[in-house]
């Protein structure tokens, strides 16, 4: 019972942080916002090359990396991965979302350890506002589930990078969603608090501090270019921090 305990809270927080790195990759809209307006938010960022290394405290590490256009099923998206370690459980996450939006088309995520082997989807049709997600055990197919929205649909890893891409950002701005936490539709809005000096293993920088409503977790995001996501708390069942600890872009 106690492995077992030990086992779950690994699995959510190694699933919270995979969810909150690739909303790093990905816009959100806000609530009143239309497919034309995300266009014109989406401009042109290009971190293909990027990597980011993060230790997940208080015993785990993850690795973000963007490998740029790939070919999906005969569709131009752009890719980023994130493989994370927490005590026994390995996560992989790819993430595939539209160069010009940034919203998504499809994730795929395995957990592995000791004695589990689980396989997850999420495709996503952003003309019905729909996502269907399937779990797989092995080859076995044990649940799938269809959403749907009344809107454009975010995978909630695309939240960093959207909060990178904001120009001239004053303390008060916030924006909302509609986003997939898990097997539900979840609102929030994010607002950003303060501009605050803080340390991290990458160094010290000066970091817009921002706030989720409702309280899920608070981020900090370099001030300067190219916006390097921090810090990261995560609040719940299951709490942790997450920082960074080093960078490097090879985009030649």
């Amino acid at each position: 019972m106690k492995i077992n305990k030990i086992f779950g809270a690994s699995v959510i927080v190694l699933m919270i942080f995979a969810v909150l790195m690739i909303f790093v990759n990905h816009n959100y809209s806000n609530s009143n916002s239309s497919s034309n307006s995300l266009k014109t938010e989406a401009g042109i960022h290009d971190y293909s090359g990027e990597s980011i290394q993060y230790g997940v405290m208080p015993v785990g590490k993850s690795e973000y990396k963007s490998l740029g256009t790939v070919d999906l099923n005969g569709v131009k998206a752009n890719l980023v991965t994130l493989k994370s370690k927490i005590l026994f459980v390995d996560v992989s996450e790819k993430i595939f979302y539209d160069p010009e939006n940034s919203l998504p088309y499809k994730t795929e995520r395995t957990n592995s350890g000791l004695w589990i082997n689980e396989y997850r989807t999420e495709e996503y049709d952003q003309k019905k506002f729909t996502v269907v997600i399937k779990k797989f055990q092995g080859e076995k197919l044990v649940k799938e589930q269809i959403l749907k929205a009344d809107g454009p649909i975010q995978n909630m890893n695309t939240l960093l990078f959207y909060l990178r891409k904001q120009p001239d950002l004053k303390i008060g701005w916030h924006s909302a969603a509609k986003i997939i936490d898990e097997l539900k539709l979840l609102k929030l809005d994010l607002k950003l608090l303060s501009i605050d000096e803080i340390i991290v293993p990458g160094g010290k920088f000066q970091a817009y501090h921002f706030k989720s409503v409702p309280d899920m977790f608070e981020i900090w995001i370099d001030k300067n270019s190219p916006r390097i996501p921090l810090k990261i708390k995560i609040k719940g069942i299951v709490s942790c921090t997450i920082v960074m600890k080093g960078y490097s872009l090879n985009n030649k």
